[in-house]
Parts: structure tokens; sequence; C-alpha cells
């Protein structure tokens, strides 16, 4: 006998905390704070879902969740003490100091395709 099992597991965006909350490491768009969750999928059918643990941001545009533990950016004048950028030309953390993998949590180069400490998909 031979069992093929098709599967796998994921993190899905849910509902959104806040609006346009910062920027996008991968496209550089504004991008949404929520709260995300994740599932278990068998043969495409989600079987089990259980809450993320603390709320992700999402880009829109690319969409690309990433965690909201990000090393803070250099401060700027644009930036209003919240985390929002208030105009299209602020800067926010670097792509190379900000990349961090979203399974373990650690900084990886932006040139890798998968995590060389756990191999999750970046």
């Amino acid at each position: 006998m031979f069992f093929f099992f098709v599967g796998g597991l994921e993190s899905q965006a849910g509902r959104v905390l806040r609006e346009n909350a910062g920027r996008c490491i991968r496209c550089g768009s504004y991008a949404d704070l929520v709260e995300y969750e994740k599932v278990v999928k068998l043969f495409f059918v989600p079987v089990w879902r259980w809450p993320g643990k603390e709320p992700a941001f999402y880009c829109r545009d690319c969409s690309f969740l990433f965690p909201k533990s990000l090393p803070p950016g250099p401060p700027s004048a644009a930036d209003d003490g919240r985390g929002d950028f208030l105009d299209e030309g602020a800067r926010g953390p670097s792509v190379a100091d900000a990349l961090r993998c979203y399974s373990c949590d650690r900084v990886v180069e932006p040139h890798f395709r998968f995590c060389p400490f756990c191999g999750a998909t970046l």
C-alpha cells in the first residue's frame, strides 16, 4: 500500500488591528498590523488552526507576512514616535538590518531564499 500525504503548515493574516502601521521590508509599501494564525492543511483543506503569539505586519501589495519584532531603524524626522512613517521618503529599518526569519527570529542575509538555521522559506 502506498500513502501520499499532501499538506503543510502556513501562516495566514487575520483581523487587521491597524492599517498602514509600518513599511514592508520586502517591497517598501505600507503594511498593516494584523493578528495572524498558523494553519495545518491536509489536501488543501484547513484542519487545525491556532493563533500566533503576537501581532505581525502584513503587506497587501506583495502578500508578505513578517514579525513585528524588527530591530528599530535610525530615528528620523518623519517618524511620529509610534512606528508610523508620515511621508513617502521616510526611511525605516533597512532590508539588510531588518530581515529576520519568521520562524526562528534570527538575522538572515537578504539574498537567502531559505533560513540557513531552521530551513524555513523566507
